[in-house]
């Protein structure tokens, strides 16, 4: 089987009498909203604890505040690659950047939880005209496979950077300044794209697009968004009618979604690009990559630093290298699969992920963070190897005329991946953690009402809670709490190792005839 189809007569190649040199500064342009998407991502995630803090959000609210984002983004990305292809990709480019980059400022000033968590969705909706428009472009500026596979591994990397730049930067300013400091980095991040992307990104969209189908985008957003609440709800809440109800008509939609594009003309998503296996099974590696690292992030940044009492900056400073490793992994394997088939490479990423997640499932967490970084390290290292792979099968086997849509499915499988593993994982370390929670008695007395309330919330409640009590007591509370943290942490790393073992032997059966890169 092959990854590759022949170009559409009908699309005009705009780089063709580029000089190099070009190319090269359009990626380095492009790397910006990318950084900015990968920064905002985990930089928020590290002042998680200071928002607990300073808004009091309940444990659902503070899994909204993370979710909200890509939630909105994960159903409008489709819808966004789609427009792309119409209007224009770097023109929408240039809105989602503007709209971004304001909507930051006005976010990193929410009062309250409510607040925060409508900003967080509507930087979903600019969010998602970003990262489908960089591939797109990407695909499109570099049309020869070892060039665009070089470059691919360069934009991975460029998300991989700005996660491993997303916790020192965020720590550093949530310790200097407040937590709404990260969200005003989108602003100078922006500036060089804004200044210089118009003169030296070319314009690339599709010559024959047709029409944008309205009820698609709302039947995409009426798939997503009642499909993860009701996972939210069913994880933290058990099996209810409201969430399996809330997920049965996700489903429902899902099913309506698709047989509408199998009928139109000019679909939202063109489903055909689907019967390619390769592209099938490099989409779902990308989303079971993301889902293992997201999930782990999301756990260990509350680790290092409400049970190991580090700083949120030195928290990131101690996951630096495991997130540099990414960056390096993801170069290094370019190369590589000129002389291994690409589906062995991406099996191998996955079974690194796998291993991670094992030493968290059978491992010991009570000697410090040691093991919990290691384990980050080889789960870094597979989704390096994994995510930069996967992503040039999805590119190499679409035309160009649709890379627009090709590069929409692969950040939907990025944004799907990320959010599902907050969403999911998230969900079932929360409610482990509530279920398991034995705070000493007589508490009550000894607590205002609502801090008492929070500590049975979340780890960050406990720990502010135990700030307020006699330190005999105090030291009670904060064992309790890390041992009903720990109990949720062993069930979601359980659930990582299967779901990577799973996807490692599925790739390498699936993508086995894949031919190495010329």
């Amino acid at each position: 089987m092959t990854t590759s189809i022949s170009p559409a007569p009908t699309q005009r190649d705009s780089t063709a009498a580029r000089p190099p040199w070009r190319d090269w500064l359009a990626l380095g342009l492009l790397m910006f909203p990318v950084l900015l998407v990968a920064v905002d991502n985990t930089a928020l995630t590290f002042a998680l604890p200071a928002i607990a803090r300073a808004l009091e959000p309940t444990g659902l609210q503070l899994l909204w505040i993370v979710d909200s984002y890509p939630l909105v983004l994960a159903g409008l990305l489709v819808s966004m690659g789609s427009l792309g292809d119409r209007i224009g990709r770097r023109r929408l480019l240039v809105i989602g950047s503007l709209g971004f980059a304001g909507l930051s400022a006005a976010t990193a000033f929410a009062p309250t939880p409510e607040w925060l968590i409508a900003g967080r969705a509507a930087l979903g909706f600019f969010g998602a005209m970003l990262m489908p428009s960089t591939l797109s472009l990407i695909r499109n500026i570099f049309p020869e496979p070892n060039r665009r596979r070089l470059a691919v591994a360069i934009w991975a990397a460029g998300f991989s950077g700005g996660a491993a730049l997303g916790p020192i930067l965020g720590g550093w300013l949530v310790e200097h300044f407040w937590w709404g400091a990260v969200f005003l980095v989108a602003v100078p991040l922006m500036l060089p794209l804004l200044a210089l992307g118009p003169a030296f990104i070319p314009e690339s969209k599709d010559p024959a697009p047709g029409r944008v189908d309205i009820p698609s985008v709302l039947l995409s957003m009426l798939v997503m968004v009642p499909v993860v609440y009701g996972i939210k709800s069913v994880a933290t809440e058990g099996p209810g009618t409201a969430g399996l109800g809330s997920i049965a008509f996700g489903v429902a939609m899902g099913i309506v979604f698709v047989r509408r594009q199998q009928r139109l003309e000019y679909p939202l998503l063109d489903m055909s690009l689907f019967r390619n296996r390769v592209f099938s099974m490099a989409i779902s590696a990308n989303i079971l990559a993301l889902f293992s690292f997201n999930g782990f992030i999301l756990f260990l940044a509350q680790h290092l630093q409400l049970l190991e009492g580090m700083t949120p900056s030195a928290a990131g400073i101690a996951m630096l290298p495991a997130l540099a490793a990414t960056v390096a992994a993801g170069l290094v394997v370019v190369p590589l699969v000129r002389k291994v088939r690409p589906g062995y490479v991406v099996a191998a990423g996955l079974s690194f992920s796998a291993v991670g997640y094992s030493m968290v499932a059978f491992g010991n967490h009570d000697g410090g963070p040691s093991l919990l970084l290691a384990a980050l390290l080889a789960l870094a290292l597979g989704v390096g190897t994994a995510e930069t792979i996967s992503n040039d099968l999805i590119l190499g086997s679409a035309p160009p005329a649709k890379s627009g849509a090709a590069a929409a499915i692969s950040e939907t499988g990025y944004e799907v991946g990320s959010l599902l593993g907050t969403a999911v994982l998230g969900s079932i370390l929360t409610a482990s953690y509530q279920q398991n929670l034995r705070l000493p008695a007589g508490l009550e007395a000894m607590l205002p009402g609502a801090s008492l309330h929070n500590a049975g919330e979340t780890l960050a409640g406990a720990v502010e809670a135990a700030g307020l009590l006699p330190e005999s007591v105090a030291g009670a509370v904060r064992d309790a709490a890390a041992a009903a943290f720990d109990s949720g942490v062993h069930i979601t790393a359980a659930i990582g190792l299967a779901l990577m073992a799973t996807a490692a032997v599925l790739a390498a059966v699936v993508l086995r005839k894949v031919p190495k890169a010329a």
